[in-house]
């Protein structure tokens, strides 16, 4: 991991420009994972639908400061942060305000670095944060360059579905450019394949081509398609306190430690 005097530790950002892939889920239950491990983490919702935030059972009335407040009027992290019901899992909120972030962004040189720089404030090392997720939203927009330009590195959860990998090239090429105009260290964690089902053919050619495409950037972990994982967002819970028993809560906390385990291995 990288050391605390660059203001925070491993940040990862989420993100997908197709929507329903299972960002969102992974990044609720990614961090519900590592929290139930020990690690402390922060969520921060960058979708201005707030369901990451809705998932961890944060009312609307109850987003008083959200990311908004973080990007674009300088709050600080400490001041968006809200805790959730699991410990060691933190949320900083999203509501429809961001919808209009982009078109305020513009307006600022630093339009590119305007999340990094709220996440090298000097208050974000007392955290004592182990891991910041972003959960993006479902585009390329100002919102996800921000997200890459502040993050170590960039997870990517793939639906097991076909014309999956088509849209890996956009997202690849805008990995690129990030790396060669704002953050030259800026590195793909991995590609998750999500809402697999293991009966289904298609599935399987799709997990056949993607390692055969990306190798080792796939994760061994593999989600499945799993209806205690769809149900767990209408009870505002992550599938790991929902069913901590199901096939999703397992997997998710497998995810977590493959994830470890390569952070341990990068930071060596």
């Amino acid at each position: 991991m990288p050391d605390r005097d660059s203001g925070y530790r491993k940040v990862i950002a989420i993100v997908n420009q197709k929507g329903g892939v299972g960002k969102t889920t992974t990044a609720i239950n990614l961090g519900a994972a590592l929290a139930e491990v020990g690690h402390r983490v922060a969520i921060i919702d960058l979708d201005p639908q707030g369901n990451a935030s809705t998932g961890l059972g944060l009312e609307s009335n109850d987003r008083e400061l959200t990311t908004y407040d973080l990007i674009l009027e300088g709050r600080s992290l400490a001041a968006v942060l809200h805790k959730t019901n699991i410990d060691g899992l933190f949320i900083v909120p999203a509501t429809a305000d961001l919808s209009s972030a982009d078109i305020e962004m513009y307006k600022s040189k630093n339009r590119s670095f305007l999340l990094r720089d709220a996440l090298r404030s000097s208050d974000v090392d007392e955290l004592n944060l182990d891991f910041i997720l972003i959960d993006c939203p479902p585009s390329l927009s100002l919102l996800t360059v921000n997200a890459m330009v502040s993050a170590h590195s960039v997870l990517v959860p793939l639906q097991s579905e076909f014309f999956a990998l088509e849209g890996l090239s956009q997202l690849m090429l805008t990995v690129r450019e990030v790396r060669q105009s704002a953050n030259p260290d800026l590195r793909i964690e991995g590609v998750v394949l999500t809402m697999f089902d293991g009966r289904n053919r298609l599935a399987q050619q799709v997990l056949v081509d993607a390692r055969e495409t990306l190798g080792e950037l796939v994760f061994k972990t593999i989600i499945p398609r799993n209806v205690r994982v769809s149900e767990a967002p209408s009870h505002a819970l992550p599938v790991l306190q929902y069913d901590t028993g199901s096939k999703g809560s397992l997997a998710y906390r497998d995810l977590a430690l493959e994830l470890t385990s390569r952070t341990k291995a990068t930071a060596a």
